[in-house]
């Protein structure tokens, strides 16, 4: 099992939310146009550039690729849609609508922080690094043929400012000022107070709408009715609730472009959404869907025998995991006093016998995770060396002595009996020592108020690994319990922050300035439908924060980073459940796709293509 990433915070599937960036410092060339923009050092890639190192640029357009929603064991959003209007508030828009609107730059996966220009030609940056005006492409179109135009781009970056989803309004709540400084010229404004990364996340990772489609239309509104983009796919076919065609633009004004050729390559992208996952399956097995990634283990090891599998038309390609941050964890609902103590909180996740259930339950396919961020340079290890103690020092007062002296906190493994008494007895005297004694049966504080934990999930997938967990609380008095809820109320649920713990997982990009404000910032804790689940208020937290998005190289926000994750990890507002350093993939063999792939994404609906000879071949061409 391995839940997914908010759409907003970092990396995307698609290629307008790649990896995002922040400009040099200000030099001598601080205000000539630029063709790119890279966060610590010299872009990989000239001003004439052919195209990305890691696409195909002779890849044959045409064919189809059809996925399932991604949603079963991702515990985040609802395995259905309602609305074609992914960037507001209100209802739950289908993934992979990124596909039909460009930005103004766009990343590359294969560096770790870099964007190129796609609507905008280039960019000059004021020596403040407060002013950006961005050149855009006289070609660029929407998909109706109209101009896309200096008033469009306004429209856009306002819009999403004042009505659009909190992840998006609060990122760029810096940004002061939008102009159309000439038909093709448009002139983005900060505070300076803005993160270092701030003015790329708005290069790089936000739509552009057209100003005249939304003339008479609600922005807000959750609607069915498809949005006019510029990007290369536009909605076709809806079957709402239940399944969502993306076609091709064949005119795609950006298809010659650069940062566009080799990709967009199937003519059809069609996403299924199944209420149920075993009927999920079974729609791969028959080749009605023919790409899955599995994030169920058991299914991994037990369900890839049927016959398509056994012939040879499925096959199971591996592609490394992304070197990206990747946090994965079950999260403490810090706005409920019961988990004020953080040896409560510690001794809840001692309970969880990890080896037993990798042993048992994952057929040995997943590593425990440590790390708020796993799999990347940022993740602490060792004692903090001097930089990182250079950064902590000012909060010796307000920070454990250990952080100081000791390595970072990591989960205690368990004997994999499932039941590790001693473990048992330790998370008891935590539990002590925070307050709850025993009575009857269960724990009480000084009110007389039980100790009661409920894990809200969505997807009976998690009973099997919760199960031995609730005996193993209930056995030292707490009452643990889980609640099953449907899309709707878990995403209700989870919006409200009304919950005690709930699951959580999200990659960030490869330069985490911006998403981590999101993630653990005091400003989010409070924001309905906000990614800070915890409800997380840390001024220690916040301090390193902020001190991210000043940072002048990579090194210094690896150092910083790293101090950050020693103070999340010692602060127990989770326990971190699994991670897998592989991409689980079965696929009907039809497809082809780059000989490399890039370290920082992984989007076979934008790189991927049919192989004509090998669709025909298994009676898959179109």
């Amino acid at each position: 099992m391995r839940p997914t990433r908010r759409r907003f915070l970092a990396g995307s599937a698609g290629l307008a939310l790649a990896a995002l960036a922040r400009p040099l410092p200000a030099s001598a060339q601080a205000n000539a146009p630029r063709h790119g923009l890279s966060v610590f050092g010299d872009l990989k890639y000239p001003a004439d550039f052919k195209h990305f190192d890691y696409v195909n640029p002779a890849a044959p357009k045409g064919g189809s690729l059809v996925l399932s929603a991604p949603n079963w064991y991702f515990n985040q959003n609802p395995n259905t849609f309602n609305t074609l209007n992914g960037y507001v508030f209100k209802g739950d828009a289908p993934p992979r609508i990124e596909l039909c609107f460009d930005t103004l730059m766009t990343g590359a996966l294969d560096e770790p922080s870099s964007i190129y220009g796609l609507i905008a030609e280039q960019v000059a940056i004021s020596d403040d690094g407060n002013s950006y005006v961005f050149t855009l492409r006289e070609a660029a179109r929407f998909n109706d043929g109209t101009p896309l135009t200096a008033d469009d781009v306004v429209f856009s970056l306002t819009v999403l400012k004042e009505k659009g989803h909190p992840d998006i309004s609060q990122t760029i709540r810096e940004m002061v000022s939008v102009t159309a400084t000439g038909p093709h010229e448009v002139t983005v404004v900060f505070s300076g107070k803005q993160n270092t990364k701030v003015p790329l996340y708005v290069a790089g990772s936000l739509p552009i709408f057209s100003k005249a489609f939304y003339a008479t239309r609600d922005f807000e509104a959750s609607t069915m009715e498809p949005p006019l983009g510029s990007g290369p796919y536009r909605i076709g076919k809806v079957n709402p609730g239940r399944s969502i065609d993306y076609e091709r633009v064949a005119d795609y004004w950006a298809k010659d472009l650069p940062v566009a050729i080799g990709t967009g390559n199937f003519q059809r992208v069609r996403v299924e959404f199944y209420q149920d996952e075993d009927v999920e399956f079974q729609a791969f097995a028959k080749g009605e869907i023919t790409w899955r990634e599995e994030f169920s283990s058991k299914n991994w090891a037990t369900r890839y025998d049927f016959p398509a599998v056994l012939d040879g038309r499925v096959i199971k390609p591996a592609f490394p995991a992304e070197h990206r941050a990747d946090m994965y964890g079950w999260f403490f609902n810090l706005r409920r006093a019961k988990f004020a103590d953080p040896r409560t909180r510690q001794a809840i996740g001692m309970a969880f016998d990890f080896p037993w259930a990798n042993k048992n339950l994952f057929f040995g396919l997943y590593q425990r995770a440590s790390s708020f961020f796993e799999m990347s340079d940022f993740a602490a290890s060792g004692l903090p060396d001097a930089a990182e103690l250079a950064l902590l020092e000012p909060f010796r007062d307000k920070l454990p002595p250990e952080i100081f002296d000791q390595p970072p906190f990591t989960p205690p493994e368990a004997d994999g009996s499932g039941r590790d008494r001693k473990l048992l007895r330790q998370a008891s005297d935590l539990l002590q020592q925070a307050g709850w004694k025993p009575q009857g049966s269960g724990l009480v504080n000084a009110a007389g108020e039980k100790l009661e934990v409920e894990f809200l999930i969505q997807t009976q997938a998690f009973e099997r690994v919760l199960a031995p967990l609730i005996a193993n609380l209930k056995a030292i008095g707490v009452g643990a319990s889980l609640r099953l809820v449907d899309a709707a109320q878990y995403q209700s649920r989870k919006n409200a922050f009304d919950y005690d713990v709930i699951a959580y997982r999200v990659m960030l990009d490869a330069t985490p300035i911006d998403g981590i404000e999101q993630l653990f910032g005091s400003v989010a804790a409070d924001i309905p439908s906000g990614s800070n689940l915890a409800g997380l208020k840390n001024p220690v937290v916040d301090a390193l924060v902020a001190q991210a998005g000043a940072v002048k190289s990579r090194a210094e926000l690896i150092t910083l980073m790293r101090a950050l994750d020693r103070v999340l990890r010692a602060s127990q507002i989770w326990f971190p459940a699994w991670y897998s350093d592989a991409h689980r993939v079965a696929v009907w063999d039809m497809f082809g796709w780059p000989d490399t792939k890039p370290d920082y994404g992984f989007s076979p609906e934008v790189l991927w293509w049919v192989d004509i000879e090998k669709a025909v071949k298994i009676g898959k061409a179109d």
